[in-house]
């Protein structure tokens, strides 16, 4: 549910499996565990963090009927995953770092009609935080070539933060699948039967294959969102533009804005749930700077 890691006294400690639960449904033991480490009270810097977000997520739930039992986007009702936020908030709220950073899914805002998200802002007010009201950001405006639409919640204890303006233009999908793929990790890619590689052929740029619910990218237009997909059952990628096959996990880091030394570990389908979940680094870098710009400059 929750693993990171932190530098305390110059080396990095793990947050997580396997040396501790690191489940924010225990914030209590979070607390415990960043104490334990040398983490300080009145923390003199940035807390970041996004809690899980499939009970909140429209696209990991659009393939599955309302009343089904595989519908999971039941939000702030989920009995595991629904009040992650609000755990979060409780360890913010404990250490009071001079500012926070809360990401999620956009339908993080639509769940409820925002009720619970203007209740975990009032909270963070209270805690005494200049609270930026929550937005939705594309990545698409930030510097990555995909379409990714994400929650932010921002404050700050010392400052009021700014979002930052948006860019001029998008970056469209096409320019990520010029640069050659000799020698990098994580490119496996999955074999498909004749007929699908046929389909896939004739399939026009931003369509969907609706037998194998899988969509070609443009190569003009920023990529449609990175899923948590894999290479066969259990998940999937999108079909490459210009190869009749879906992405491999190095193809849908490269749309993520991850660096190619950048190597995700473990079985390929683990992989593409690491890409598929995270924050685009480009993404995060631009809302790093403008919270220096804003609070700390």
């Amino acid at each position: 549910m929750f693993c990171d890691t932190l530098r305390a006294n110059g080396a990095q400690v793990v947050l997580g499996p396997p040396y501790a639960a690191g489940d924010m449904n225990n914030p209590d033991e979070v607390i415990r565990l960043l104490e334990s480490n040398g983490v300080p009270r009145d923390f003199p810097g940035v807390f970041h963090g996004g809690p899980p977000c499939q009970s909140f997520s429209v696209a990991a739930n659009q393939r599955f009927s309302k009343n089904g039992e595989k519908f999971k986007r039941t939000g702030f009702n989920n009995a595991k995953l629904g009040n992650l936020l609000f755990c979060y908030i409780h360890v913010i709220a404990y250490f009071k770092p001079e500012t926070f950073l809360i990401e999620n899914v956009d339908g993080l805002l639509t769940i409820d009609g925002g009720e619970q998200v203007k209740r975990a802002c009032a909270i963070l007010t209270e805690a005494g935080y200049d609270v930026t009201p929550p937005r939705i950001v594309n990545a698409a405006d930030y510097g990555v070539p995909q379409k990714r639409l994400r929650t932010l919640i921002i404050g700050s204890r010392i400052g009021h933060f700014e979002f930052p303006a948006r860019s001029e233009r998008q970056l469209p999908a096409g320019c990520v699948f010029k640069r050659p793929l000799t020698g990098v990790e994580n490119h496996v890619t999955r074999n498909h039967n004749a007929g699908s590689v046929f389909r896939y052929m004739k399939l026009d740029y931003g369509k969907r294959d609706k037998l194998g619910r899988v969509d070609r990218l443009d190569p003009f237009r920023p990529s449609k969102t990175i899923i948590a997909g894999g290479t066969g059952g259990g998940g999937r990628s999108h079909l490459h533009p210009f190869i009749p096959r879906t992405m491999s996990v190095r193809e849908c880091a490269r749309l993520q804005t991850f660096p190619d030394a950048y190597r995700f570990t473990g079985p390929v389908a683990r992989q593409f749930t690491q890409v598929g979940n995270a924050v685009p680094p480009i993404l995060a870098y631009e809302m790093a700077c403008a919270i220096y710009a804003s609070i700390y400059k």
